[in-house]
This record gives structure tokens, sequence and C-alpha cells, in this order.
């Protein structure tokens, strides 16, 4: 089994995964526009991603962006969490990710003994970052 999230976006879906790849690396892949499948939605809108792949080493990340009567919310219920056994390259990748974002815990070391910080980034995904 493997369990995954898929993230949503308003329109902007080519350009967080842009930002993505540029902290971590991988291959955008299975890239498919709203018009390569003729869907009946504004013109405006036939170019933005139904879907969208970013795979590397370790991850996959899929996302979209949701249809313009979503109405999509940026909630707190689900959070992307990222594992590491290096804190420098933990450091790095959260400043990547804060950068014109929202710092909601500092990346710091914790009293369990392990560096960890939680943001939200500039589209409004929520991130954990834990490291060793």
């Amino acid at each position: 089994m493997n369990i995954q999230a898929y993230l949503s976006f308003e329109g902007n879906c080519k350009d967080a995964f842009h930002f993505y790849q540029s902290i971590f690396g991988g291959r955008i892949i299975n890239r498919q526009t709203y018009q390569d499948q003729i869907q009946d939605l504004p013109e405006h809108y036939r170019d933005k991603l139904q879907h969208a792949e970013l795979v590397g080493d370790g991850f996959h990340i899929m996302g979209n962006d949701a249809s313009p009567d979503a109405n999509l919310t940026s909630g707190t219920k689900i959070q992307m969490s990222i594992d590491l056994d290096d804190k420098d390259k933990g450091k790095d990748i959260f400043d990547a990710l804060v950068k014109d974002g929202k710092l909601l815990a500092a990346y710091q070391k914790t009293s369990w003994g392990e560096y960890y910080g939680r943001l939200t980034d500039k589209y409004g995904v929520h991130w954990m970052i834990n490291a060793k």
C-alpha cells in the first residue's frame, strides 16, 4: 500500500510544482491540462493543470488546479511532513519553503532531540520538517 497526499491549487499548480522542484529536485511528469481532457470550463482555465506529478528520490507529490467552482479553503487538517537524516538539509528546505510564506514554528532543536519547524508556504500548503 502507498498513501499519498494530492494537493489542489487555485490556478497556480504549475508555478507551485516548479517551486517544489527547485527545492526538492525531481521530475514533473504526467502533466495534463483541462484542455487535453476537453472539459467544459471557462476559456481562461483550459491551460490549467488537471493533473501533475513531481517525482524524485524518496518523494512523489501529485496535484492539480481545482476547477473554478471548487471554492478551496486552506485548512489545517493536513500537513505535508518531511523527515530527514541531515539537519542542515532540513534547514535549507525549511528556509526555501517559508520564503514568502508564513512561519508557524521556527526550525530549531527540540526537547525530543531532533530539529523541527512548521510553516505554510506561499501556496497555502502546510509543512512540517523533522531532521536528526
